[in-house]
């Protein structure tokens, strides 16, 4: 039967009833994942549980469906035992975090650690310095990543990265100290992993750096910065300001789009937050949840 033309808007006035508000907009979400990884997860997360057990707090990420560790401290175990864990339970270590002074002083005992756990990143993530960053101190750690981070690559095949904390972003000519950091290194010997709330707590969108730097950056810390906080040039807030991911001030589907151009290699849970028993479980949930929109 034919419809007559009455009919027709009838049927299509009964057929935009049914249709979920959110497709009406210029992008539709297709089926195709956004992040289609599994995060792996930073030590320093589950900080006092490991400090308590850590065996048990092995078991405990594991049983989140997360088998990638990111370690910044060993918790008096050996390098080797907490391999051995590991091995245990089908998990692996791909980063392991060191001090500053550890890099660039006891640079060879870092290596033998990282490849006992079986890590492939060394990593850094703080810069020990007094009040706001200077280029002067930029200046001489841009010369410590570089000799270090070549002694690492040549003698034990490892690929250092610096962790940013905040304080990098002051502003610095056209751009900020970080964008100096980067001019002065070597991107064969120093690259990058990405914290991306240490990124926007001094005001800077993170898939502006990720576009800007793309393959240097390896590793990503995934966390998020809680609505109205104020940041700063400190490097530092308050725990509490660690939110679910999608629940903060960071476009996170902006950025994991930007991450995945970049190629970024691993990407690790931080959450530094006391609520970790609900704020990683609803960070593995939205991350599985997150679509890509497609333009109509």
């Amino acid at each position: 039967m034919i419809a007559t033309f009455p009919g027709l808007i009838a049927l299509y006035c009964l057929t935009i009833l049914h249709v979920p508000a959110g497709l009406w907009s210029s992008a539709a979400l297709t089926d195709e994942p956004l992040f289609d990884k599994v995060p792996g997860m930073v030590s320093y997360t589950f900080r006092r549980e490991f400090a308590k057990d850590v065996p048990g707090t092995l078991d405990r990420i594991k049983s989140l469906g997360v088998t990638d560790m990111e370690f910044s401290n060993l918790f008096g175990q050996s390098a080797e035992d907490l391999r051995k864990m590991l091995d245990e339970r089908g998990m692996v270590c791909s980063s392991l975090g060191v001090s500053y002074d550890d890099f660039r002083d006891n640079t060879d005992e870092v290596a033998a650690n990282a490849k006992a756990l079986g890590a492939k990143f060394v990593r850094v993530a703080w810069i020990p310095h007094k009040g706001q960053m200077t280029l002067e101190k930029i200046t001489e750690v841009a010369g410590d990543f570089n000799r270090r981070g070549r002694h690492l690559r040549e003698k034990h095949g490892l690929i250092f990265c610096y962790h940013n904390h905040g304080y990098e972003f002051v502003p610095h000519l056209d751009g900020t100290l970080f964008d100096e950091l980067m001019r002065q290194t070597l991107p064969e010997d120093v690259s990058v992993e990405l914290d991306i709330l240490w990124v926007k707590h001094p005001g800077v969108e993170p898939e502006t750096i990720l576009e800007k730097y793309g393959s240097r950056i390896k590793l990503m810390h995934l966390k998020d910065l809680k609505k109205g906080v104020k940041g700063d040039f400190t490097g530092s807030t308050a725990v509490e300001s660690d939110v679910a991911l999608g629940t903060g001030q960071i476009n996170m589907p902006a950025v994991l789009k930007a991450a995945k151009k970049a190629g970024v290699k691993h990407y690790y849970l931080e959450d530094e937050s006391p609520n970790i028993q609900t704020q990683i479980p609803a960070s593995i949930q939205y991350l599985k949840d997150l679509v890509i929109e497609s333009d109509r």
